[in-house]
């Protein structure tokens, strides 16, 4: 089986010479969504970093699996990567079929959310996409706890904390308190 760090370079392979929708190199991406996973486990950190391998190179499930990637981190990956024909609000439902898959999205749009990365986008371009992450956010999180999601959130893109009270109602008070 590979180490968190073998699947490191072999998504830093695969994805040189991409760079995301802001001109960084998409690695960086990759491994944002991945740290966003390091509370849940190595294999969510591993489908983290691999979420767009499948969809944005010349990999496949089948080369994942011969190159000793879990198959449970291959399944994983097929789960979030885009199929032909799919509508993405389809998409989104298809991954909440899955917890893991859901946990790994959650991370993905989270770092997509960032509001230091959408002032970057053009204006009509931030605000359609803002659009579609808040709209994929009302299907995911709804799919995971409450704690799952925040902890993605505080490591991936806090600025998305004050979105739970919506999603989820205000947080239950502290157990202990006076009355």
């Amino acid at each position: 089986m590979k180490s968190v760090s073998e699947v490191d370079s072999l998504a830093e392979g695969a994805h040189a010479g991409q760079v995301d929708k802001i001109g960084v190199p998409y690695i960086e991406h990759v491994r944002a969504v991945a740290a966003g996973l390091t509370p849940f486990g190595d294999g969510l950190v591993m489908a983290g970093l691999l979420h767009d391998i499948v969809e944005d190179t010349d990999w496949t499930a089948e080369k994942l699996l011969a190159a000793g990637i879990p198959p449970r981190v291959v399944e994983i990956v097929e789960a979030v990567t885009n199929q032909p024909g799919m509508a993405y609000e389809e998409k989104i439902r298809r991954i909440t079929a899955d917890s893991s898959a859901t946990l790994v999205k959650i991370s993905d749009n989270a770092h997509n959310s960032r509001p230091d990365r959408a002032a970057q986008l053009l204006p009509d371009k931030r605000e359609r996409l803002a659009a579609k992450y808040r709209t994929a956010r009302a299907t995911l999180w709804p799919a995971a706890s409450r704690a799952d999601v925040e902890a993605i959130v505080r490591i991936v893109n806090p600025a998305l904390l004050a979105e739970l009270d919506e999603v989820f109602g205000p947080a239950s008070a502290p157990a202990g308190g006076s009355a």
